[in-house]
């Protein structure tokens, strides 16, 4: 290599470097289009599930908590909420209570508002953030309180 570097060097460099990581781009991609099937659970979608989506959109849900990492970081993430509230045997239960009690009136805590939803509202929100636990997230959020 001689001891200047010219400019058609550092063209090549620049041209030869974006084609490889654009290749490198298009194989992730491609991969991420062959395993996403695989990772998630768009084969149990059901009425309830999206109606609980519903419900979270017009809540406004996102606005301060966070699903599956998206969304804002004033309340607890909700991704794995299902799983850490006692599963298919107690998590239904729980969310009732937990919606019924809003709010907690705990001096110095955040207040989560009371949105008077209906005894199917809450068992739709339910089945859908059931059916959030369930998608493999590569073990996301990283601690288990989210």
């Amino acid at each position: 290599m001689s001891e200047t570097f010219t400019k058609s060097m550092a063209r090549n460099i620049y041209f030869g470097g974006s084609v490889f990581f654009f290749l490198v781009f298009l194989a992730l991609t491609y991969h991420t289009e062959q395993t996403f099937p695989e990772r998630s659970n768009a084969s149990e979608l059901n009425d309830s599930v999206l109606r609980g989506k519903a419900v979270w959109e017009n809540n406004n849900c996102i606005g301060c908590h966070s699903l599956l990492g998206e969304g804002a970081y004033f309340a607890p993430e909700l991704g794995n909420v299902f799983d850490r509230r006692g599963g298919e045997t107690a998590f239904k239960p729980f969310l009732h209570a937990w919606m019924k009690a809003q709010p907690l009136g705990v001096p110095g805590r955040r207040a989560m508002p009371q949105f008077n939803l209906s005894e199917r509202e809450v068992d739709d929100m339910a089945e859908f953030l059931k059916w959030t636990s369930k998608i493999d997230t590569n073990n996301w959020p990283p601690n288990k309180e989210g």
